[in-house]
């Protein structure tokens, strides 16, 4: 018997296009109290319109915040902290492309970092810390949105100023993800709470994928079935390629390299992490 999620509050990030818009709209049918978060407040207003039009469910909020920027994260978890005091479930899904298309250099976030590691890791580890203490012990869930696209993490060049590639930059924020995953599923398994990663589907049919590479091999709502797998699971701290558990590269379980990872990781974020 499936279990339900009427009741159930969930914060997706990154939920106002793609990936997160068709789940978010899934479990709106759901009855669950859905989270919806995005970078531009007039979007978020729109496509919060439109999920209630779709689904009439009451419990749909938005939240603003760019991931670029960890004063905005900051703000964005004070909005949460203030309005909500539990999270059954918390989907960390917003993501920036390779930036493949536009042929770039290196590009940096509003704090100066490399942009695809502050996007993709940095504010994903500031949004979860900071609201960890309202994610419900004995049944919680996190479910990290990674990729099968992986690149060992280069702790002698993290910012990449020697060599930078956007899509070496997108792989490597997306291991250090799963490294993250991996360490806080150890740390929170006392707590109840059930943390994994997982690459949803191949190049799916976003505007993301299409502006980066061209064309797409798979679908959005492959990739939310995916998600969706992971929204009551058996076990933590696994990664997933879609619905099937798998293996991330080899550096995701070395002690050594996530030690070295969240040393660099409080170290940078320690202005927002008291």
């Amino acid at each position: 018997m499936a279990v339900s999620l009427a009741g159930k509050k969930i914060l997706i990030t990154g939920s106002t296009d793609g990936l997160g818009k068709l789940v978010a709209r899934d479990l709106a049918k759901q009855n669950a109290i859905v989270l919806l978060h995005g970078r531009n407040r007039e979007k978020g207003k729109i496509v919060l319109d439109e999920l209630f039009r779709l689904t009439q469910n009451t419990g749909l909020k938005y939240y603003n915040g760019d991931y670029s920027s960890f004063d905005e994260v900051d703000k964005l978890c004070d909005d949460l902290l203030s309005d909500n005091d539990n999270i059954d479930i918390l989907i960390n899904n917003v993501g920036i492309g390779s930036g493949k298309s536009a042929g770039k250099g290196l590009e940096l976030s509003k704090d100066g970092l490399e942009l695809r590691l502050a996007v993709n890791y940095l504010s994903h580890v500031l949004l979860t810390e900071k609201i960890m203490d309202i994610i419900n012990s004995g049944n919680g869930v996190i479910i990290n949105v990674a990729s099968i696209g992986q690149e060992p993490v280069d702790f002698s060049d993290l910012m990449l100023e020697k060599k930078y590639d956007g899509y070496f930059a997108y792989k490597r924020s997306k291991t250090a993800l799963i490294m993250y995953t991996f360490d806080l599923a150890e740390r929170l398994k006392e707590k109840g709470i059930k943390v994994n990663a997982l690459h949803p589907a191949s190049l799916m049919n976003t505007n993301m994928v299409l502006k980066d590479w061209g064309y797409t091999l798979s679908t959005v709502e492959e990739g939310a079935d995916a998600v969706e797998n992971l929204l009551f699971p058996a076990a933590t701290g696994n990664y997933y390629d879609g619905m099937r558990k798998s293996k991330a590269i080899s550096q995701a379980y070395d002690p050594e390299a996530r030690y070295n990872l969240h040393e660099i990781t409080w170290k940078l974020l320690s202005n927002h992490l008291k």
